[in-house]
């Protein structure tokens, strides 16, 4: 990416947000705020998509474990929301930022009413400078937290929803790793990252392993189908660790990071 203007769509998941305790990693919550606060200042326009309501609620809550009940998920899911942008309204504020809370359900995206009345209200915070912070709406629908029909998957293929409704240049996947491996990084020490796909077919698949972070949902399937979503409506897709968010910079400087799935012109 060079230097012009672009509208780049930011997902974070839970496993970057929190820390190997399941608590809120403050640190990295301010660094993310601060760089994509920064990044807008570059002169571009950014959405940040971001999961871990369930995790940040639950532990609010003082629950002695994971929540397994749907109601219970349910009600962290809404003292997590509350949570997590009481955080970003807070950090972002710190650097003269406005956010706005967009909740989506699967439906949302659906109907084509709605899905046009969604593009305007980003279009319209986006117009005004505002970064609009969008989780999905686990509070009211079970789907995304455990049904078998889940669209989201951890909020990867939300992200990627997202970008094609803002029209975005560009989708971001922060991860718990480097990227796209030849195989998995924690179980093959020889494992090779791969810099750039150009076309995510059977064979991509097949590398592609279960579930990602014990903390969160969303494994590498659930990234290249997010992906896979995104590049065929013309928006190229980096897949990158989120440990440091201060290496966002490096999309804007040219340097290879992460692994770029090249958007289909």
């Amino acid at each position: 990416m060079n230097r012009k203007r672009r509208r780049i769509v930011v997902k974070v998941g839970t496993s970057t947000l929190t820390n190997e305790l399941g608590k809120r990693n403050l640190h990295r919550i301010e660094e993310l705020a601060m760089t994509l606060a920064d990044i807008q200042n570059m002169g571009n326009e950014v959405v940040l998509v971001s999961s871990g309501a369930i995790a940040v609620g639950a532990n609010k809550m003082r629950l002695s474990e994971p929540p397994r009940e749907m109601r219970m998920k349910q009600a962290a899911a809404a003292v997590g929301q509350c949570e997590n942008m009481f955080l970003y309204d807070k950090f972002f504020g710190y650097y003269s930022k406005t956010v706005a809370q967009i909740l989506l359900n699967a439906e949302d995206i659906q109907q084509e009413e709605k899905k046009e009345n969604l593009s305007n209200t980003f279009e319209a915070l986006l117009e005004h400078g505002i970064i609009p912070i969008v989780n999905e709406n686990d509070s009211v629908s079970y789907t995304e937290i455990e049904s078998e029909e889940r669209l989201f998957g951890d909020n990867d293929k939300l992200s990627a929803v997202v970008a094609v409704l803002c029209r975005a240049d560009m989708l971001v996947i922060l991860s718990d790793i480097d990227g796209f491996y030849d195989k998995d990084p924690r179980f093959y020490r020889d494992a090779k990252l791969i810099s750039r796909v150009d076309t995510i077919d059977e064979s991509i698949y097949a590398l592609a392993g279960g579930a990602g972070s014990r903390r969160g949902t969303g494994g590498m399937k659930t990234k290249l189908e997010a992906a896979e979503l995104a590049v065929s409506q013309g928006i190229s897709t980096l897949v990158m660790n989120g440990s440091d968010p201060s290496r966002l910079y490096d999309i804007f400087k040219g340097k290879k990071v992460g692994t770029l799935f090249a958007a289909k012109r």
